[in-house]
């Protein structure tokens, strides 16, 4: 009975990682417009895409959360060279978050702030699930979201511990937390 039930737990365990990988979420397709757009940091072409985003009027302001706390808006602007009127109007930095999770927070404060209906994640492929869950979770039920994840060739040792790093957050809140 108990090898039964190991085989089944291993078995589930198995497919949803074979859904995990192969299902990864993809970049936004169409022309649709948000409210904000929000860019986790933490990985390669993120805070681009975002700005690519800004540049073609797919929304009115962009959140940049989990910035480092050393890096000034002047650093930023030295090192994305966004249009300075657009950068000045509306990309905020947010340096609060330090985690998925804090991000989640972070951004959810600004969506508030902003009193915005709509915002549009952008986050690495591998990361995405998770992201949106996180924000899903901080965020009212009347805001809509729309993924925007970024491409990436993700290792089977990121795969692995994003995988597990979204089940554990999904049994968590399933538990309260």
């Amino acid at each position: 009975m108990i090898r039964r039930l190991v085989s089944a737990l291993i078995l589930v365990w198995v497919i949803g990682f074979v859904f995990f990988v192969g299902l990864l979420p993809r970049p936004a397709a169409g022309d649709r417009r948000t409210d904000g757009i929000i860019v986790l940091t933490g990985g390669p072409n993120r805070i681009e895409r975002g700005l690519t985003l800004m540049r073609e009027g797919k929304a009115k302001r962009m959140l940049v959360s989990g910035v480092n706390m050393e890096v000034a808006r002047r650093d930023f602007l030295k090192m994305f060279q966004p249009p300075r009127a657009l950068f000045d109007c509306c990309i905020d930095l947010g340096h609060e978050a330090v985690d998925t999770r804090s991000n989640a927070a972070e951004s959810a404060d600004w969506i508030e702030k902003h009193h915005y209906r709509s915002i549009r994640l952008v986050t690495t492929d591998w990361h995405m699930r998770r992201a949106r869950f996180e924000l899903r979770e901080a965020l009212p039920e009347h805001v809509t979201i729309v993924t925007d994840a970024v491409h990436s060739e993700p290792d089977l040792k990121v795969l692995l511990t994003e995988y597990h790093k979204y089940l554990l957050r999904r049994v968590a809140a399933l538990a309260g937390y």
